[in-house]
């Protein structure tokens, strides 16, 4: 497996960031054949939530929607550092998915099993799966946070140069 970690790391480090403009984020890049229950907490009145929750089922995953009017109490209870805050907060297989985070990204984590407590997308970048708004697109980084507040870049997307 570290095998594939490493040159998973080598291609990430060596590609040009994926432009947000070419990618469908309903077509499958990665596969994964493990975990597929995903528990997402969400504000029952967030429609940005709901759109998120479409784009991983169109990726299969298992969605168990958890409604709550206290997100900030769940973020407090997983130990979501307050840089990686989003709207939303997921848990799969014992990582937390916070954000507007793109299935691909979840499947590679969940294939490579990384030492983290989960990936995010802060904030709420306009082009990302369920903040999708025509051809508007915002660049936006898919961060790795570890347990003792380490962050480090885990992907990244441009937007087109207007």
């Amino acid at each position: 497996m570290k095998f594939i970690s490493f040159f998973t790391a080598l291609f990430l480090l060596i590609s040009p960031p994926l432009s947000a403009a070419d990618y469908d984020w309903d077509t499958a890049i990665e596969t994964h054949h493990g975990s597929k229950d995903i528990k997402v907490y969400r504000n029952p009145n967030c429609n940005c939530c709901h759109k998120w929750i479409q784009h991983l089922e169109k990726h299969e995953f298992n969605v168990i929607d958890m409604l709550s009017h206290d997100m900030a109490s769940v973020k407090e209870a997983v130990d979501l550092p307050k840089t990686m805050s989003s709207c939303h907060t997921a848990i799969i297989d014992g990582y937390i998915i916070e954000g507007h985070v793109p299935a691909d990204d979840i499947k590679r984590l969940l294939m490579n099993r990384p030492d983290i407590a989960g990936l995010s997308v802060p904030k709420m970048p306009i082009g990302t799966p369920g903040m999708e708004m025509g051809e508007r697109k915002e660049d936006f980084v898919v961060f790795s946070f570890s347990k003792t507040g380490k962050v480090e870049i885990f992907n990244q997307y441009q937007s087109p140069i207007p």
